[in-house]
């Protein structure tokens, strides 16, 4: 089916982050736009006031007539829903074109130059920062984006004039195979969602089956050692990146008085005094590569300069919600265990000298189970650590695997704690924090805004 003939567009589970991106550029286009999702969140709502029609109730006779033309409507899901979902069934039994959400992503890579961000960890803050940078710059963006931008309150960017649109390439189902990248930047393969790929060799192939999509006349970045050996077409360049070292990377690093400020080294064009909007240390990294994606694309120093200082970062990731001397409160959605580890290390760079208390909520059942030993490891880099239950999403619980599995291996000099995600609130209102992070994907950030509240009140903050 071409996007031409499409009509109106059904979305099972229309308020994903991934999801609603797509949501809002049907919208955009004018289409009837709508589907289920499982909950009400104030993402599905604000769908609905942008003019989706939404339902929570899995039954195909909640699926209003404007959705039920097998010709002129497209279905887009996620693999998150389950195979016998009925309203799933009701299309396929009917006729209609199925297609995943990265299917429909890939459908713009080959209309738009896709610029695409790929990687275990990094890949919302630097999408997100690619965004920001281009569409404050004179080359301008469309992006479809894993999580909200604070800068504009969004996960999706429209300009009809831009012929780029920014990607995050989403690694989970294999689903980045589906995109065909102008350039993309790959930041990381530590192997994950072995549920999925059941080795880490499986893992790694994939990453080399994405790099050989790049399209030629553009450009892969890559972080540098990673155990990845890509394969890139005739005339598509390679780079690399780090912190320190490979093609792009940071020179003369200050930080100090809640500041990051370092020269972007670049074979494009060095950029002095590039200031961090979110200062941590982990977003050197992603700066550079974000940069890197900026350049290629053709935005200049200016530009590049001023949007950087003005990044204000991604919901949930390196989300400071109170930041005193006394005390501090970030959440961050880090659920794999090189994530914790960088953001860890990134506070602690910070942060010198506070202390670190980090409240961790395992996400899947499969993922505890596969690397309990090395959460352990990244979470005994805290001062203190407070476990709550896994955060099952799609699974089915598995027996002997439960958060005691990480707390049991927790280094012996760590102050640790296991408590009911419902008690969370009440631990911050009755210990003592100094500076405090609530780390994973689940539903504990939910919490946040109470734990605000239970702080500032504390502390008599305003």
């Amino acid at each position: 089916m071409e996007f031409s003939d499409i009509k109106s567009v059904y979305f099972v589970g229309a308020g994903g982050i991934g999801m609603s991106a797509l949501v809002r550029y049907f919208l955009a286009k004018g289409l009837t736009t709508g589907g289920y999702d499982r909950t009400p969140t104030p993402l599905t709502a604000e769908l609905i006031r942008e003019g989706a029609k939404i339902h929570y109730e899995d039954n195909p006779d909640e699926i209003e007539k404007k959705f039920r033309d097998p010709k002129h409507t497209l279905v887009v899901y996620t693999p998150a829903i389950p195979s016998d979902h009925k309203e799933l069934t009701y299309f396929r039994e009917n006729g209609f074109e199925l297609q995943k959400r990265a299917q429909v992503l890939g459908t713009l890579t080959r209309s738009l130059r896709g610029l695409c961000v790929a990687g275990t960890h990094g890949k919302t803050t630097t999408s997100t920062m690619v965004a920001h940078l281009l569409h404050q710059s004179h080359v301008g963006c469309n992006a479809f984006l894993g999580g909200i931008a604070k800068n504009y309150d969004t996960n999706y960017l429209y300009d009809g004039e831009s012929d780029y649109v920014v990607i995050e390439a989403d690694e989970f189902d294999r689903s980045f195979h589906w995109l065909r990248p102008w350039a993309t930047v790959i930041t990381a393969t530590d192997p994950d969602h072995l549920d999925i790929y059941g080795t880490v060799e499986a893992y790694l192939e994939s990453f080399r089956k994405y790099t050989t999509l790049i399209q030629p006349g553009g450009a892969l970045i890559i972080h540098t050692g990673l155990a990845l050996q890509p394969d890139v077409q005739d005339g598509v360049r390679t780079y690399t990146y780090s912190r320190e070292s490979g093609d792009f990377h940071a020179e003369e690093i200050r930080i100090g008085g809640g500041e990051i400020v370092f020269d972007f080294i670049s074979p494009l064009g060095n950029i002095k005094d590039v200031r961090l909007g979110v200062p941590v240390s982990v977003n050197i990294e992603n700066g550079v590569a974000a940069m890197a994606l900026a350049q290629l694309a053709g935005a200049n120093e200016n530009e590049i300069r001023a949007a950087m200082a003005a990044f204000a970062g991604v919901v949930r990731r390196f989300d400071f919600k109170i930041k005193t001397d006394r005390v501090v409160l970030l959440s961050d959605y880090a659920h794999h265990p090189e994530e914790i580890r960088n953001s860890v290390m990134s506070l602690r760079e910070v942060f010198a000298g506070r202390k670190l208390t980090g409240m961790f909520q395992p996400h899947l059942y499969t993922r505890t189970r596969d690397f309990y030993r090395e959460f352990a490891d990244s979470l005994s880099l805290l001062d203190e650590v407070v476990l709550t239950d896994i955060y099952p999403a799609r699974e089915q619980p598995i027996e002997g695997v439960t958060s005691r599995l990480i707390y049991d291996l927790l280094r012996p000099n760590v102050e640790k704690s296991m408590i009911r995600k419902r008690d969370a609130v009440n631990y911050v209102e009755t210990h003592d924090t100094d500076v405090l992070v609530v780390l994973g994907a689940g539903d504990l950030d939910d919490l946040v805004p109470l734990m605000t509240d239970v702080l500032k009140k504390k502390y008599n903050l305003n």
